[in-house]
Formats: C-alpha cells, sequence, structure tokens
C-alpha cells in the first residue's frame, strides 16, 4: 500500500472528536494509506509515496446519502417532472411508478447515470434500495462508490383501475420469500471482494407489508446487526389506508410493532399526525420518533414536484430526530438536493432560522452515518475511511470563499468538486467519472426511454400514451 498526502489544503473539513463535530482547519494535512486516514493535522512529517498540493482546496469528508432508487428514477427524466394524481392528493406512486419503469435491459444504464451523477456531487456512501436485479453487485463496485445494498421486498403490490383507489393484489407467500433471497443477497455483498459492499433489510412499504414480514425482518436485521429501513408516511392515500386498517397513523403503527429504534429509518417520513394535510387526534408522532432514536431519510425533490414537503427540517431537528439525506428521484445531486432541504425547510418554518447550513452538512455526513451504524465514515479523522472530497475554493462561483461549505451548498454546487476518493481510489478527477463510461450510459437511458414510452398505453389504466400523461413543454410544429 502506498501513502498518499494532501500537503497544505487552504482547509479542511476535519472531526473534532471532543466537540463530536467538524471543524476548519486552515492550512493543514491529510494522509492516507490504503482505505485508511492516518493523519488528519497540521505539520505532517511522516513518508509520502504521492504528494498532492492542498492550495486552493477544501478537503471534507465524502458525503452519505442514506435513500436512492439507482436502477429505476433516471429514467423518469421528462416524464414526471411535473406529474400527480389529483386523485391520490399529488402522490405519483399509484398511477404513474407502475408503468415508467426501466426495462431489463435499461436497468445498468440507469444505475450507471445515477452513480455517475452521486460521484461528481460528492457522494462516496449510498443506500441503493432496489429491487434485486442481474450483476447488481458487481456493478456497483464497478463503479467504485461505497455502498449499503438494500434489496426491497413486500406482501402485495399497489394499483388503480380508475385514478383514485388504490387497490393492493397481496401474496404473502411471494414476500416471505423475497425477504429469505433479499437476506441471501445482502450476505453476498458483505463478501463481495471489493470489501465496499455492506447491507440493509428493507421491507419495502408500510402499505404493502404484512404485520408478519414488518417484524420478521425487523428481527433479522436486528439479529444481523443491520439497519432495517421502510417507506412510511410518505403519502396522504397511504397514511389513510393505515388509520383505516389499524386505527392509528403509520408512525403509530410501526411503534405499536415495536420497530422504531436507533437502527431504523424511515424513507420519507412527512405525514405524521399534526402534518396539515394529515390532521389526526394525537400529536405524539414527532416526540416517537425522537425518543426512539429512530431516523429520518429526508429526500425533498421528489415531493416538492408535486407541491407536498416536510413540515419542516429544523423542527424534527429540534426534537431530537436524526436526519439523514438521500436523492429519491433524478437528478441524482445530493449538493442540489442539500439546497432545496434548507430552502424548504426556512419556507415551511416561514422562519429563516429555522436550520443552518452546520445542521445540513451533518444530516450528509455524520446524521447518515449514524443511521446507516458507521463511524468510520463522514468524517475526517485518523482511522476512518479515506472518503473524502476535494473542493476547488478558487472557482469562481466558490469566491469570495468567507465560508467555503456554505457556498458550495449555495452556490457553486458540484461545479467547485475537482476530485473524490473512496477507500483511498480517485473515482472522480476534474468533473469527470474515472470509473464509469457517464455519456455512454446516458446516451443508451436516453433509447431505453423510447422502449419505455411506447409501452405506456398497454400499462396505463386509461390505455393513455405517455404524451398525453405527460405533455411536452411546447406543441411540435
Amino acid at each position: 500500500m502506498t501513502i498518499t498526502l494532501i500537503r497544505s489544503a487552504a482547509t479542511v473539513v476535519a472531526w473534532d472528536a471532543a466537540t463530536k463535530s467538524h471543524v476548519y482547519l486552515p492550512d493543514a494535512d491529510v494522509a492516507f494509506e490504503g482505505g485508511t486516514l492516518t493523519f488528519v493535522g497540521r505539520s505532517y512529517a511522516g513518508p509520502a509515496d504521492t504528494e498532492i498540493d492542498g492550495a486552493g482546496l477544501m478537503v471534507m469528508p465524502g458525503l452519505v446519502n442514506i435513500h436512492s432508487h439507482p436502477s429505476s428514477e433516471p429514467m423518469n427524466k421528462g416524464l414526471i417532472d411535473e406529474i400527480g394524481s389529483p386523485g391520490f392528493y399529488n402522490s405519483s406512486l399509484y398511477e404513474y411508478l407502475p408503468i415508467f419503469r426501466a426495462d431489463a435491459d435499461a436497468v445498468p444504464h440507469c444505475v450507471r447515470v445515477a452513480l455517475s451523477e452521486l460521484l461528481l456531487s460528492g457522494v462516496t456512501t449510498l443506500a441503493d434500495l432496489s429491487m434485486a436485479h442481474p450483476g447488481w453487485l458487481d456493478l456497483l463496485a464497478e463503479a467504485g462508490m461505497r455502498v449499503c445494498v438494500a434489496p426491497m421486498f413486500r406482501s402485495a403490490r399497489w394499483y388503480t383501475k380508475n385514478g383514485h383507489l388504490v387497490e393492493y393484489a397481496w401474496d404473502e407467500a411471494a414476500g416471505e420469500k423475497a425477504m429469505t433471497e433479499a437476506l441471501a443477497l445482502i450476505e453476498r455483498a458483505e463478501q463481495h471482494p471489493s470489501g465496499r459492499l455492506f447491507g440493509m433489510v428493507v421491507p419495502a412499504q408500510i402499505d404493502t407489508c404484512t404485520e408478519g414480514l414488518l417484524r420478521d425482518s425487523f428481527a433479522e436485521a436486528k439479529a444481523r446487526g443491520l439497519a432495517w429501513q421502510i417507506h412510511a408516511a410518505q403519502s396522504v392515500p397511504e397514511f389513510h389506508e393505515i388509520t383505516r386498517r389499524h386505527g392509528t397513523t403509520p408512525i403509530g403503527w410501526l411503534d405499536h410493532l415495536g420497530l422504531l429504534s436507533e437502527r431504523s429509518i424511515i424513507g420519507h417520513g412527512i405525514f405524521l399526525d399534526d402534518h396539515p394535510s394529515t390532521p389526526w387526534h394525537t400529536k405524539t408522532d414527532l416526540a416517537r420518533l425522537a425518543e426512539t432514536g429512530t431516523t429520518v431519510a429526508h429526500c425533498p425533490t421528489v415531493f416538492a414536484r408535486r407541491g407536498i414537503t416536510l413540515k419542516d427540517f429544523g423542527r424534527y431537528k429540534r426534537a431530537g430526530v436524526n436526519l439523514g439525506v438521500g436523492t429519491d428521484t433524478y437528478p441524482h445531486n445530493m449538493l442540489d438536493e442539500l439546497r432545496l432541504v434548507s430552502y424548504l425547510a426556512r419556507t415551511q418554518a416561514g422562519d429563516p432560522r429555522t436550520m443552518n447550513s452546520t445542521d445540513l452538512f451533518e444530516a450528509a455526513t455524520i446524521g447518515g452515518a449514524r443511521a446507516l451504524g458507521r463511524d468510520d465514515i463522514g468524517r475526517l479523522a485518523a482511522g476512518c475511511r479515506a472518503d473524502l472530497v476535494l473542493v476547488d475554493v478558487t472557482h469562481p462561483m466558490m469566491r469570495p470563499a468567507y465560508d467555503p461549505v456554505r457556498s458550495l451548498l449555495y452556490a457553486a454546487g458540484d461545479r467547485a468538486i475537482r476530485s473524490v476518493f473512496v477507500d483511498g481510489q480517485k473515482v472522480v478527477e476534474q468533473g469527470r467519472v474515472l470509473t464509469i463510461d457517464y455519456p455512454a450510459a446516458a446516451a443508451a437511458l436516453h433509447e431505453a426511454q423510447a422502449r419505455v414510452r411506447a409501452k405506456v398505453p398497454e400499462l396505463d389504466w386509461d390505455h393513455r400514451t405517455a404524451e398525453q400523461i405527460s405533455p411536452p413543454t411546447f406543441r411540435t410544429a
């Protein structure tokens, strides 16, 4: 193994173990050997096989994304930006998710496009919530990213016959079989020779899983020391379905089953009992999340497109809820997602002081790492994994560089990212992904979407074309 040294970086976002917080460390050095950080501080005096001049660079920890769907979402670009079902309170899940789906040939291109966008925006660790697909593990390893493999399983699929009623096709045996297969796949991931894959147990949605599947999956996650994640409180129809079935809210139902814990992640967690769209006779959901140590995976873009949002990030944070951030939809640009987190929180709270950039950066680093049960990522300290991002603080959009993290989040975005390292290996350089042919994957995805659009009428309940569901911005003359 060779030792790489970043010498005299303009700023290092270092981890202060005493205060358990990130700190700015000007004119500092970072050294790593193999995939491990060996030094973060000033005046490194040890050996170095490769030296990088840190002048004009900010070195920060790689970002941790705890909720994403790389195998499907890139396919939807341009199709679902402006559609939501009026009969489902503007959610797009029940009417459009089943018909705009990548075919098997397109899935690898979807994954490569998503992972390229994530790497380019500074993500080094990703939770990939996908249905299992051929070659999945090798495809993830090829990208050079650290990935939490999260194969989803469920007891039912949802569908609609009319655009306003959600129906469920139940097959409990299939759900149990899929969970067994998911657990086997997680074991394979953790044994993968890349050493960068690990697992998470994910029953797909609270309304598509039986009580038995929920309890059994949680028990398996606990026995294996894995995180457990579920989509819950993500739509008004789901909220009403759970209250109809069980007489309690989605969060209340999970708590009743004993499924909220420090290793539990709620995908979205928007519609609590005090949300304006789902007022309930209790007002206890937020406290339940905080008291149990449960994490909320916040992914604002996919909901903001439909006029839906969390109420609000700062309120959850002050209540004591651990927060992480994900990119549930395209573009898989983590820095863009973080900026939207901040703006929506402030507008929803009606208070620009509801949260700040410290809260935002922590959610994208140590908050996500905590949710995944990792204390060796999301921070720069000796002994942690060498997952780091080099930001060009001399980039015009980073100037003036009074506060480099704030300039990155609110102004420059991914344009200022120069290099990305995962496990000590360089995977991005000068705005180019080194491990994936991003342009080729995007070109293949363009062709694949045409196949998907052609099949829409036979999948849609009303036999509409893709163009009828999602009219282009302008008519074609």
